[in-house]
């Protein structure tokens, strides 16, 4: 599909985000000012703000796919999954405390999820559920802390997918398992914020199955000659709603077999 914004028009709009998260600000929603961006021009806008960010110093270390599961595109009003990259500022260790103006975040939410690690690459198209778990090394529990540069989270896909599929920064459980040792559509997850149960869901609340979502996200990249890398951390998507999070909240979840992890915040 052909881009129907300009190249020029592209750049802008990756300026824009990438400036909007540096100075932990919002932006009126692309699709609103833009009535025929579509998810190719979003997605090129997406990897210029990606630029930005590595020409400050960070490092691509792997990718992500959201808006995978019924009740997170109920909650958003997004009806397809988006995708995005992750880099090594994203990236903070379990049980970390994380000050939300330092890591840029404006209005976060967390999510619980699978992360993989893969061992091989992975080139869409035509990649199975089968292919991606032979080419990972291993499975761990994660927070993603989603966050969106777009007013008030009134995002279409466009919205999404430019803005990096509204990552903001991820972590990763400690307890690293093999992805077949056991059934990682019926694990179930349990989230908690400030001791409280917030959200609980299966593992097959990701398109079935969370091997699934990861060789959508092959295919999906794969139209644009992107692989997905050894050595890359790859985000599943969420396993139940999002959760807001503010300065003072500790968040806690458990996937059974999988293990714990563990987030806290300040502003």
């Amino acid at each position: 599909m052909a881009d129907r914004l300009d190249p020029t028009s592209i750049a802008a709009l990756g300026d824009e985000l990438f400036e909007a998260l540096r100075a932990r600000r919002t932006v009126a929603p692309l699709s609103e000012r833009h009535a025929g961006i579509t998810i190719d021009d979003a997605y090129h806008i997406s990897l210029h703000m990606l630029r930005r960010r590595e020409r400050q110093g960070e490092r691509v270390t792997g990718k992500k796919i959201g808006v995978t599961s019924r009740a997170v595109q109920e909650m958003l009003d997004v009806h397809q999954p988006d995708f995005g990259f992750l880099t090594d500022a994203m990236h903070h260790p379990c049980g970390a405390t994380v000050s939300l103006s330092a890591a840029g975040l404006i209005q976060p939410r967390a999510e619980g999820e699978i992360a993989f690690l893969l061992k091989a690459d992975l080139q869409g198209p035509g990649v199975t559920r089968e292919q991606v778990l032979d080419a990972t090394e291993w499975v761990a529990p994660c927070f993603e802390i989603v966050d969106s540069r777009i007013d008030d989270w009134k995002i279409r896909i466009q919205d999404t997918v430019a803005d990096n599929a509204s990552c903001g920064i991820f972590v990763v459980g400690d307890t690293h398992t093999d992805p077949r040792a056991l059934d990682l559509a019926a694990v179930p997850m349990q989230l908690w914020r400030d001791g409280t149960p917030a959200g609980s869901g299966l593992g097959s609340a990701v398109q079935g199955h969370p091997a699934e979502a990861v060789a959508w996200l092959a295919n999906t990249l794969g139209r644009f000659g992107i692989p997905l890398r050894r050595g890359e951390l790859i985000l599943s998507g969420a396993l139940a709603p999002l959760v807001p999070a503010a300065a003072g909240h500790h968040f806690t979840m458990e996937i059974e077999g999988l293990g714990a992890c563990s987030v806290a915040f300040t502003e």
